[in-house]
């Protein structure tokens, strides 16, 4: 949860630590890497924000708010990794499978203000893959993982984010973990079949075969 200032306004123009032009002194900078200080920033925000569209004028653009409780990873200078978890739609799922096209946002809600974004193409790696042990080890075992999302990046831009509130951090909620664990790999098996196939749009998601691999397979993450 986070939790905003005690009083009404800009609250980060009362702090003088906070009017630096930016973390990096430069706005709207382009990086090549994703290593080195940023690499560092973007692994310690406890949230970020995955956007994806569908191809052409038509259908929903989706944006999903991300919790970082492992569940991110660098992979190499312009490649990251996150831990896709079950959950009642799967439209991301379904735009990458379709076009590719991703960004991922990341804020800080704490300390000098900044925004980073990385556009690129993202790839849906399940049980099935060839690089699924490779990537999902990255993470720790969660019976809810249904995928892991990689992205390629294309662009990688950073803003200011004056207009972003100053939070703070409390902790990470439990209640999908809870929710996964009591469903059981069955349960989790029933639950994708009958929401995860296909978007709003009725595009193509998770298949019936990737539903299933995934139950069994997520649960022995990290596991040798």
């Amino acid at each position: 949860m986070w939790r905003r200032g005690a009083r009404f306004g800009p609250v980060h123009a009362r702090k003088r630590g906070d009017r630096r032009r930016c973390d990096t002194g430069a706005v709207g900078r382009q990086y090549d890497t994703l290593d080195g200080r940023l690499g560092e920033f973007i692994l310690a925000q406890p949230v970020f924000f995955v956007a994806t569209a569908p191809a052409g004028a038509a259908g929903h653009v989706n944006c999903s708010p991300k919790g970082n409780n492992g569940s991110l990873a660098v992979l190499g200078p312009r490649r990251l990794a996150y831990r896709d978890l079950t959950g009642s739609g799967s439209e991301t799922i379904a735009h990458l499978r379709e076009n590719g096209r991703i960004v991922v946002m990341f804020c800080a809600f704490e300390g000098p203000p900044r925004i980073i974004r990385v556009h690129g193409r993202g790839r849906v790696v399940t049980p099935e893959e060839p690089d699924w042990e490779e990537v999902a080890g990255r993470f720790g075992p969660n019976p809810g993982t249904r995928a892991v999302i990689v992205v390629e990046a294309e662009r990688v831009s950073d803003s200011c984010g004056y207009a972003v509130p100053l939070m703070t951090f409390e902790r990470h909620r439990d209640n999908l973990d809870h929710w996964a664990e009591q469903k059981g790999p069955e349960g989790l098996v029933a639950y994708r079949e009958d929401n995860n196939v296909e978007s709003l749009d009725g595009l193509p998601s998770l298949t019936a075969a990737s539903a299933a691999s995934t139950a069994s397979a997520a649960s022995t993450l990290g596991e040798k």
